[in-house]
């Protein structure tokens, strides 16, 4: 089957050639145009975030800082909190330190009845007189005003108890130093009187004599005490006494211990009040083991049976 050719006109097919490319054209201008409007959408949203950014970048600051501020009043509650804590533990402990002035008050008084001591001169009601030049002390830190004039006062209560009990203390140890001098109790332990001072019968003559201290029994070997403080001045054989210790204890007192069997203490030896001085023996003039103690006071000789009977202090 043979094809058909139609023969056009040049005028037909210029004008197909027209519409071709004006189709052509059309897709051309459509896609400008779509670009075109892209280009606009995209701008438009880029514009916007340029204008919308900086406030959202201030409300995220503003947000920020609300949230430091939240934090930080937090912090400064829980200081708050502490210190009240502080103030709290502070103002119980003040309680106590109050109390325990009070109690010092009480053995301060207790202190001069015992001691008696005059009352006047140490009332510890009243504060001491003392005084020098002001000076001025920045305090460290503040405190609630209640609780700053109550430590203050307790402070100043104590610095007067302390200046008040430093001078009964005073007081007190030279009276104990003082007491500790004078000749108190017996030289043997649970030791009883076998001859008294003053006039008896000699037991080696039959004859009356003056016997110038007391004879207390003991056994043979049994320790000799100091009745006071004091310096031993002799430490020896005596006619008629035998082994002696003599003691100097100031304020004119001296004692002597006689008929000892060993000798303890040493010349220039400070000894106290209570300390082994000798063993008892039946040295020198004796009919048996005891301890002759015999009592001065500036240079004369004293019947020992008043010290022999005081209590020390």
């Amino acid at each position: 089957m043979g094809m058909i050719l139609v023969a056009r006109s040049p005028r037909c097919v210029l004008a197909d050639t027209w519409l071709r490319e004006r189709r052509r054209g059309n897709c051309r201008v459509r896609r400008w145009l779509l670009l075109g409007l892209a280009l606009c959408v995209t701008a438009s949203a880029v514009l916007a975030v340029w204008i919308a950014s900086p406030g959202s970048r201030t409300l995220a600051q503003v947000a920020a800082m609300r949230h430091q501020i939240d934090a930080q009043k937090a912090e400064l509650q829980q200081v708050r909190d502490n210190a009240q804590r502080d103030i709290n533990r502070m103002a119980i402990k003040l309680g106590e330190l109050q109390a325990d002035s009070a109690r010092l008050d009480a053995l301060g008084q207790r202190l001069v009845v015992v001691g008696k001591l005059d009352p006047r001169e140490f009332d510890f009601q009243q504060a001491p007189g003392i005084g020098g030049p002001e000076t001025t002390v920045p305090p460290a830190r503040s405190l609630p005003y209640d609780l700053s004039v109550s430590m203050e006062q307790l402070a100043r209560r104590f610095d007067t108890q302390q200046t008040q009990l430093g001078v009964l203390q005073s007081v007190l140890t030279d009276r104990q130093a003082a007491a500790a001098s004078i000749p108190s109790g017996m030289p043997i332990r649970d030791g009883f009187i076998t001859s008294p001072f003053g006039e008896r019968i000699d037991p080696f003559t039959g004859k009356w004599s003056f016997h110038p201290g007391l004879d207390i029994g003991a056994y043979r070997g049994e320790q000799v005490h100091a009745v006071a403080a004091g310096v031993v001045t002799y430490a020896g054989t005596r006619p008629g006494y035998g082994e002696v210790v003599e003691i100097d204890h100031g304020d004119g007192y001296m004692t002597r211990y006689a008929h000892n069997s060993h000798l303890l203490a040493h010349v220039g030896e400070h000894v106290q009040a209570g300390q082994v001085i000798s063993d008892a023996g039946s040295t020198g003039r004796s009919t048996g083991p005891h301890v002759h103690l015999e009592v001065w006071h500036d240079g004369k000789v004293v019947n020992p049976i008043a010290y022999v009977r005081r209590q020390a202090g």
